[in-house]
């Protein structure tokens, strides 16, 4: 069973629900024995200041993934969402922000469970999980353009 805590750095008026959020994070824990993870939505200055940070990049990204490292084995770790990315790509894309918000818990919480998309064979696998999953869910295909 995973535990999934949601915190709302910015406020919960106008974004996904935290059971939007947890249900998104369970549907994609492959795991079989309890773990927790912790999803934090933030605005747009908390998210370009991890970014630049933990990955050297000086502008907002949608999902950061930060696995935990060992100190306790069923912690997997932290998502960070950004909350005006993720509504200004949902925005771009045609596509609700719920959904996009659960694509990218999904994304997150395959990361954390040591899914990588480097390669090409990596994004194909990883991007079919991520279909089955929110198809599981009742959201579209992330990834099929708009119609």
């Amino acid at each position: 069973m995973l535990e999934v805590q949601a915190q709302y750095a910015l406020g919960r008026a106008g974004w996904p629900a935290p059971a939007t959020l947890h249900r998104a994070a369970r549907a994609a824990w492959r795991g079989s024995g309890p773990a927790q993870v912790t999803l934090r939505v933030v605005d747009a200055d908390e998210g370009r200041a991890l970014n630049q940070a933990f990955r050297g990049r000086a502008r907002a990204t949608n999902v950061l993934s930060f696995p935990a490292l060992g100190a306790n084995p069923g912690y997997l770790g932290d998502i960070v969402l950004c909350a005006p990315v993720l509504a200004d790509e949902a925005r771009e894309q045609h596509k609700s922000l719920a959904a996009h918000f659960a694509h990218m818990v999904v994304h997150g919480m395959l990361h954390l469970q040591g899914m990588e998309h480097e390669r090409a064979a990596e994004a194909e696998a990883m991007e079919a999980i991520e279909r089955e999953i929110l198809a599981g869910l009742g959201y579209p295909d992330p990834y099929a353009e708009p119609a």
